[in-house]
Formats: C-alpha cells, sequence, structure tokens
C-alpha cells in the first residue's frame, strides 16, 4: 500500500482548503498513491467557537467534494476530520473515508474530548461546542482492515487495542497536537501505540502556524509495527509518501505473539 500523509496550512476560507488539496492531489498522481491522508480539522481553524459555523450536514459541499477527489484521482481518501452536525443540530469532530469510488465506507466521529488544563500551557475545551462520539472504527480495503480514530483518542490505549481486535493492522490518527503537547508525547504515544499493537500507525497533523489561536506540533509521521518511525515530517507543509506492507504486522506478530499471549482472565 502507498500511503500518503498531507501536513497542509488551514486556510480560514473553507472551500480553499479543499481547492489547495485538490493542487497537491494533481502533483501526486504520477506517484500513484492508494491511500491519502489528511490532518484533524483541515478545513477549519482549530477554535471552539468557530465549529458550529464551519460544520455541515454529511452529504454537504465538503463531503461532496471530498467524494468526487477520492473518485476522480482513484484513491482512498481519509479526509482528516471536519466539523459535522447532525439532524438535531449537535456538532461532532467527524473523520470520512472515502474508496476509490468515492464512496464513504467509513466515518469515526471524535470520541473523547479534548479537554485539558495544563497549569502554564495548554487550556482548551472541545466540548464547550462538540459532542462525542460512541464507536469504534474499523473499516475494510483491498489490502486489509484499517482503524481509525482523531487525536484525543489515542491517548486511551483501550480504543486501539479494540480496533487492532477488530483486525486493523493500520491505524488511522488525523490529529492536533499542540505546543505544550506534541514535544512532549507525540512520538511517544504513536510508537508506544504501535509497539503494544504491533501495527502501523499513521499520524497526520496539520503545518503549524504561529499566527493561529491554536498553534499545532505539526511533525506528521508514520510508524511501523516493530515501533521504528519510518518517516516524519517537521512543522511545515508538505507531503510524506511511504510504501508499507500490512503483512509485516503479521510477522511480527508471530515472532513476538503479544497479542496472542494476553491472558484476559487476570486482566478483568
Amino acid at each position: 500500500m502507498k500511503i500518503v500523509q498531507i501536513q497542509s496550512h488551514v486556510y480560514s476560507e473553507k472551500m480553499e482548503n479543499l481547492e489547495q488539496l485538490e493542487v497537491r492531489l494533481r502533483e501526486l498522481d504520477g506517484q500513484k498513491p492508494d491511500l491519502v491522508m489528511l490532518g484533524e480539522m483541515f478545513c477549519c481553524p482549530y477554535e471552539t467557537s468557530l465549529f458550529p459555523p464551519y460544520a455541515e450536514d454529511e452529504g454537504g459541499p465538503v463531503w461532496s467534494r471530498l467524494s468526487s477527489l477520492a473518485r476522480e484521482h482513484g484513491i482512498y481518501l481519509a479526509a482528516g476530520s471536519v466539523p459535522e452536525r447532525d439532524e438535531a443540530g449537535k456538532v461532532y469532530n467527524t473523520a470520512y473515508v472515502f474508496d476509490r469510488d468515492g464512496r464513504q465506507i467509513a466515518k469515526h466521529r471524535k470520541v473523547h474530548m479534548f479537554d485539558i488544563q495544563v497549569e502554564g500551557g495548554q487550556h482548551f475545551r472541545e466540548s464547550e461546542t462538540l459532542t462525542r462520539g460512541d464507536a469504534c472504527t474499523v473499516f475494510g480495503t483491498e489490502f486489509g482492515k484499517i482503524g481509525l480514530c482523531i487525536c484525543f483518542d489515542f491517548r486511551f490505549p483501550e480504543l486501539a487495542r479494540r480496533m487492532v481486535l477488530e483486525g486493523a493492522r493500520l491505524i488511522l490518527v488525523p490529529a492536533a497536537f499542540n505546543m505544550t503537547t506534541g514535544p512532549a508525547h507525540w512520538e511517544l504515544m504513536f510508537r508506544s501505540r504501535a509497539v503494544d499493537n504491533q501495527c502501523f500507525v499513521a499520524g497526520t497533523s496539520c503545518a503549524r502556524d504561529m499566527q493561529a489561536s491554536y498553534v499545532a506540533w505539526g511533525h506528521t509521521l508514520l510508524v511501523s509495527p516493530w515501533g521504528d518511525v519510518i518517516e516524519e515530517m517537521g512543522e511545515e507543509e508538505g507531503v510524506i509518501v511511504n510504501t508499507i506492507d500490512l503483512s509485516y504486522a503479521d510477522k511480527v506478530r508471530r515472532e513476538l505473539p503479544l497479542l496472542s499471549a494476553r491472558r484476559e482472565e487476570v486482566y478483568v
């Protein structure tokens, strides 16, 4: 599987972000990617007050454009996350995935709200305007099963393990760590989850913008089931392209049988 991770700048004009994505995808056509992944809230500034006005129903203009781009370029598009509004008017942090024909094959609503208050560091409360999702998300592809969660979700090891037990050998995590949590935990967390669950892990951030009210850490990365960082970016806009073989997860699990050696009767 050739996986592309796009670390993009977030523009305040919603559809400008889609236009920039279209440019990137045209540039990538020659490399024939299988899966393209974006960052958390890639088309909305990361501010709680902006999530409701930027939110759209499933099937809205952003959803439709993403679906069209997946179909046009013949890719699986893991479209980061966007603010989604449901029929009752509730707003979610939602990740959509489209297949090569532009059909939606997965949808994950962020389960754990990013409500933190670090003394001398970051203060943020997603729950001011967002509603929690309530599902573990795993979807099928021609390469095998892939898990999906959003940023703060990945802090909870139980969710990652659930995805792996449901068959995931790769977990996609659109994320927006900040200048407090990024240096402390970004690489540490992704490597830990990869090692514990013996799976590939792709963490994709938006680029750092020092003028934004919420400054993303960046450092989009891809980690192997052995815990090796295959590639990691800096803070700037850009793209990383890597080819991975999901069967490597099976090899690691055979050689170091952590999953099969679990003793659940002791843990409960």
